[in-house]
């Protein structure tokens, strides 16, 4: 068998069956992330689309990526939501943007080391682990709330991650939720009543009342430092997809522009009032298992999310599903985000054994952690985003451990 499958060895209805197979992969994802911060998860459907051909624009179609919402801006929505409203979390989300535009620069500027120098997994490694575990007492808080959904929807993702096959593998959060909103269905427990007055077509409720976010610097400010971890993942996603495509797309279309077009794709779900986008490894898993890695076929994909995103009673039967079964998927998910960054210690091959790495992750893990607050006059620097600014900078004023 090839590496991977070229464009002309596909039909148009493989192609097609393929995107919409892509898009289920991602779905689960997708949707959770709005439905668990109080956005609309037609709207991530839409910016999902939208964010991914911006992308594909932007790199000159050469490189097969899916965008869709992020996972590391779960916790810095909910608590900005809560101090400024989501308008002004939404014009928040405008800053990471711009931290992408600015790395976008530097890499073509100086090249990837300038990266290297500012964020080395000794400082990436623990703000991945602060992110998902500062998550925790959110999915504890919507598991007990019923936790016999929780525990079925939670075993469910489990066994399906363990003892699934092929693309079925690549689905547990999906194959999670619909376990979990059956058994709440025989329960009693689903409101299907807004589903059945909702309308088959219907724009998605922030495109349909649209409205420009409310800017104040406060938000806009708090997001920047943390969209550093979803920069190094979007990085580390570049070169994977590049491997599974057997292609480089670090010197083709160039690492600059895959992080203006992410960065681009992040504005675009700001002003249409979605959650950031990134890239998705679940699609990328499943391209090395269907060896499918046609650019074309992703923007199948985003134009079947956009499809999707205006249905109307998909949408209400979405916000229908009860915060238990989503609480069940979270225990998993927010955990193995935390098992993301001790991997991403252990590969690199960090040395705890030195002081100065001890002392970075340490101070880094109790900032986040800890949710530790440090004002400035009308704004504060908290949360993942102040441990990712305590991080970088004892990399930086540390001197290295010599051998």
């Amino acid at each position: 068998m090839s590496k991977a499958m070229k464009t002309t060895d596909l039909t148009a209805a493989r192609k097609t069956i393929v995107g919409i197979q892509f898009l289920f992969v991602a779905f689960g994802s997708t949707v959770l992330v709005p439905l668990l911060v109080g956005l609309d998860p037609a709207t991530a459907l839409f910016t999902a689309g939208i964010g991914t051909f911006i992308f594909h624009l932007v790199t000159r179609g050469k490189v097969p990526i899916f965008l869709g919402s992020s996972f590391a801006f779960i916790a810095p929505i909910i608590s900005a939501s809560k101090q400024w409203g989501m308008p002004g979390t939404l014009a928040g989300i405008a800053g990471v943007a711009l931290v992408y535009f600015v790395m976008s620069a530097l890499i073509k500027w100086q090249g990837k080391r300038l990266l290297e120098r500012l964020f080395p997994p000794v400082v990436i490694g623990p703000v991945i682990i602060c992110i998902g575990l500062s998550l925790a007492p959110a999915a504890v808080n919507m598991a007990q709330e019923n936790w016999l959904l929780a525990f079925i929807s939670l075993l469910t993702a489990i066994v399906v991650l363990i003892l699934g096959r092929g693309l079925i593998k690549l689905v547990p959060v999906v194959c999670g939720i619909i376990a979990g909103y059956i058994a709440a269905w025989l329960m009693g427990l689903v409101d299907f009543s807004a589903m059945a007055s909702a309308s088959w077509f219907a724009l998605p409720g922030s495109i349909a009342h649209f409205k420009l976010p409310q800017f104040s610097w406060e938000p806009f400010l708090f997001m920047i430092p943390v969209a550093i971890a979803p920069v190094i993942e979007h990085i580390g996603d570049v070169y994977v997809v590049g491997a599974v495509a057997d292609k480089d797309f670090v010197k083709d279309p160039g690492l600059h522009r895959t992080m203006l077009g992410d960065g681009l794709a992040c504005l675009a779900a700001a002003l249409f009032g979605g959650p950031p986008v990134t890239t998705y490894s679940e699609v990328t898993g499943a391209m090395q298992i269907t060896r499918i890695t046609a650019p074309v076929v992703i923007r199948i994909a985003a134009a079947t999310a956009i499809v999707f995103s205006v249905i109307g009673k998909l949408s209400a039967l979405l916000q229908s599903i009860p915060s238990a079964v989503l609480g069940g998927i979270m225990l998993l998910l927010f955990g193995s985000i935390a098992s993301v960054g001790i991997q991403n210690l252990m590969r690199s091959k960090v040395d705890l054994n030195q002081t100065r790495s001890i002392v970075i992750v340490s101070i880094t893990l109790t900032l986040g952690i800890g949710g530790a607050v440090i004002p400035m006059g009308s704004f504060s620097l908290s949360g993942i985003g102040l441990s990712a600014v305590a991080g970088v900078i004892l990399n930086l004023v540390l001197p290295q451990t010599k051998d």
